[in-house]
């Protein structure tokens, strides 16, 4: 399994991307708004969709079936992603966490 910080300047977007879908499948535009209230920053188009493709690669997210009507395409969380998920947030914490420990000390 690669990790999220492989994506280089998209880390931050795909690990925005995973952390919506924990929540549950959701479409791009949908993906976009939860980003936007987690953040306060709505990420554009190219930088969304161009994640994401990056995560379907990686096998971090799958598409689920369109359904007839719809031209929103659904994504979830795969297994891989998810590990993928908890890893990073586990190094962001202990860099938190080392981090506000030293600002204490200062």
């Amino acid at each position: 399994m690669s990790a999220l910080t492989e994506f280089g300047r998209f880390s931050e977007p795909a690990l925005l991307i995973l952390v919506s879908l924990a929540e549950g499948p959701k479409h791009g535009y949908a993906m976009q708004d939860d980003i936007a209230v987690l953040t306060g920053d709505r990420p554009g188009p190219g930088t969304l969709y161009g994640a994401i493709r990056r995560l379907e690669e990686q096998g971090f997210i799958q598409p689920l079936p369109e359904r007839e009507g719809d031209r929103r395409k659904p994504y979830q969380l795969t297994d891989d992603g998810r590990a993928a998920l908890q890893a990073e947030l586990a190094r962001i914490r202990a860099v938190a966490t080392t981090g506000l420990r030293r600002l204490a000390l200062s």
